[in-house]
């Protein structure tokens, strides 16, 4: 709304109302014989000048009067402290809150947190579950032609109680991977929304494309990516005993927090099968615009693989044959 407007109407209402007034209605001029007050007199109204910190008061008829002579400066208010009120060590405190979004140094009212923080906190949380129960976008799918498949999972409340569902591909599933996926590639690329189709929508695309390139300039066989409707990592078994690539690179959105819901994490493993432990399994996490950023985890998700097809293995077995 524009402020200026505003003002003018509102003085206009005003000198309409005082016009009136001075025209002489029968109570007004009740009040003026009682209280011998002259209703000709017009009235000092002040007016809150919303884009300075200043008061317009009436003007003098004096010669000398000018735009800047009426206006009066009134000091502000100060705001009341964010954060602990006299904190023991202000700079120590400055200097932690400075190296993490974590939720320090916020202060409570009494037995409770304040207000701004209560807000923030519920924000959060109801951003969370949003990035829980929310669906990727079928666009960014469709612009990074990806194939789509699911699960046994039938809703999200079975896909949260029950994990197991989400690490089996349905037989739908395998059936069209089989059909329309390259068998035995050197590198499989698979994405899933997981805990958070929100780290999906923001992150995939800059992640995707930097690690596409990143995988072409060191001459790797890429075979025919695919999204996993709620998946979990481990449905990168069930892949790898279809399509037996090499290396499968699982990008799916993590669990997400009262910091971020919208990070994204990329799982390796080296010949996933059946039966594969965790240990084997390796993962960059914390992929978003607060963390690693989605180029740059792109390209360093590249020189993994060509690290773990030189070693050929993955997780701890990769770490014990650096050494």
């Amino acid at each position: 709304m524009n402020p200026e407007l505003v003002e003018q109407i509102t003085k206009m209402v005003i000198e309409k109302l005082q016009t009136k007034t001075a025209a002489g209605n029968a109570p007004v001029e009740e009040v003026k014989k009682k209280t011998n007050i002259d209703t000709s007199e017009k009235v000092e109204v002040k007016f809150w000048n919303h884009r300075t910190n200043h008061v317009e008061t009436e003007c003098n008829q004096s010669p000398g009067c000018t735009d800047s002579a009426h206006e009066k400066e009134i000091p502000l208010e100060p705001k009341p402290p964010v954060g602990i009120e006299n904190p023991f060590n202000k700079e120590e405190l400055d200097l932690l809150m400075s190296k993490t979004p974590a939720r320090i140094g916020v202060g409570r009212a009494g037995l409770r947190p304040k207000t701004e923080t209560w807000l923030k906190f519920r924000f959060d949380h109801a951003a969370a579950v949003d990035a829980v129960y929310g669906d990727v976008d079928p666009k960014i799918l469709e612009s990074l032609s990806l194939l789509k498949v699911t699960t046994k999972v039938s809703d999200k409340e079975v896909y949260v109680r029950r994990p197991d569902f989400g690490r089996k591909l349905s037989d739908e599933a395998k059936q069209l991977i089989v059909q329309k996926c390259k068998k035995s590639p050197t590198v499989q690329i698979i994405v899933s929304d997981g805990l958070s189709s929100k780290a999906v929508e923001e992150n995939l695309e800059d992640v995707y494309l930097s690690l596409n390139q990143s995988l072409q300039s060191l001459g790797l066989d890429v075979g025919t990516p695919f999204f996993i409707e709620k998946g979990r990592v481990a449905a990168m078994d069930d892949v790898g005993e279809l399509l037996t690539p090499k290396v499968i690179v699982y990008l799916i959105g993590e669990r997400p927090g009262l910091v971020s819901a919208e990070s994204l994490s990329a799982y390796l493993c080296y010949e996933p099968r059946h039966g594969t432990i965790e240990a084997d399994r390796m993962v960059i996490s914390n992929i978003h615009k607060g963390g690693i950023p989605p180029v740059e985890a792109g390209a360093y998700i590249g020189t993994i693989v060509q690290k773990i097809l030189k070693y050929q293995a993955s997780g701890v077995s990769l770490v014990q044959k650096e050494q």
